[in-house]
């Protein structure tokens, strides 16, 4: 989509930065829709890209994606990692909205749900990866930008840019030159200055990697101690030209033998303190026991807590000798009643 302009044609320097990135390096299959976009085949089976034509589908891109009014509408999405740092340069660049990581289902057709979005525009990293997204624009009539391997099916995309989507420096490539055409269209930069964001920003980092860097900056952060007026060792006049020798170092005391001085204390005599422990004498408790009460009081006996003896069969009252009850008494046994009898 150069239109025959020299000044959108592809530059040798770009070539360059795309033979570096292996971006022209396809897979071994190839999808019928992308024979068009291939040079050759090499002989171990990877196909070549033609770097020409990606360079023509990237400038149409571009004008597709400064077209939109509200550069918000448009959506990035990688659902791989080595995406996922590219188009959130792009967002943050372009002012597009960026879905770094799993798309949700229904986010452009289920308008229940709190995310749903309708964008004008959709550009996706890789088509297996994103599929979902992409057959969700298609149910809402989104056109669909995306990055195309040689064996990427083209169902659903609208404007395929042909370059290798397995690499994360091809991928990070490709995002930086898209943000950088996109912003010379739109006038943001000029087209014959150099960018100066670099394209190290769009490439996948590894963990790992950003972990030792981080520790490599906080190293070299932490100030020394004669940066922070501690010791600092004095050095002979010799050192004033920062040429540091074995006899520009002062001599230190001479260490004295300590150990010869030493006395070694002789053990203190091991006393056994078991013998001033008080053996306590043994004491009966049988002694301090009262003796146990006697029920019967015998005869003679001066114990008053003895208990007396009661014949309970002496005193039983024969109750078979008293009269029977007069059964025609008028008396109820209360008071002076009348008989009713």
């Amino acid at each position: 989509m150069s239109g025959g302009y020299e000044i959108l044609a592809l530059k040798e320097e770009d070539v360059s930065k795309m033979l570096s990135a292996s971006v022209h390096l396809g897979s071994q299959n190839i999808n019928f829709q992308n024979k068009t976009y291939v040079y050759k085949r090499r002989e171990d089976g990877v196909h070549i890209i033609n770097l020409r034509r990606t360079w023509e589908k990237l400038l149409l891109a571009a004008r597709v994606i400064t077209a939109i009014e509200h550069p918000s509408e448009v959506f990035v999405i990688s659902g791989r990692p080595h995406g996922q740092r590219a188009v959130l340069k792009f967002a943050a660049h372009t002012g597009a909205t960026a879905i770094a990581g799993r798309f949700t289902p229904g986010t452009f057709t289920n308008q229940i749900q709190s995310a749903f979005r309708e964008p004008r525009l959709l550009i996706v990293t890789d088509p297996a990866a994103d599929h979902q997204a992409i057959i969700e624009s298609s149910y809402v009539n989104i056109p669909v930008i995306a990055l195309c391997d040689t064996d990427t099916p083209l169902r659903y995309i609208d404007i395929a840019i042909p370059c290798n989507t397995k690499g994360k420096f091809s991928i990070g490539l490709m995002w930086w030159f898209l943000t950088r055409e996109v912003l010379r269209m739109r006038g943001s930069i000029p087209r014959e200055a150099k960018w100066d964001v670099v394209v190290d920003l769009y490439f996948y980092r590894e963990p790992e990697e950003s972990e030792k860097e981080e520790q490599a900056d906080t190293k070299a952060a932490m100030p020394t101690l004669k940066d922070i007026g501690g010791y600092a060792p004095v050095l002979m006049d010799s050192a004033a030209n920062d040429n540091w020798d074995v006899n520009d170092i002062p001599l230190s005391a001479p260490v004295e033998n300590w150990g010869n001085d030493d006395v070694i204390p002789t053990a203190a005599p091991v006393e056994n303190w078991g013998n001033d422990i008080p053996v306590p004498t043994t004491e009966s408790w049988a002694d301090d026991i009262p003796p146990p009460i006697n029920p019967v009081n015998t005869a003679g006996t001066d114990n008053p807590f003895a208990a007396r003896a009661t014949d309970w069969a002496a005193e039983h009252e024969d109750w078979s000798s008293s009269p029977a009850p007069d059964l025609n008494s008028s008396s109820w046994g209360g008071g002076n009643q009348q008989n009713w009898g």
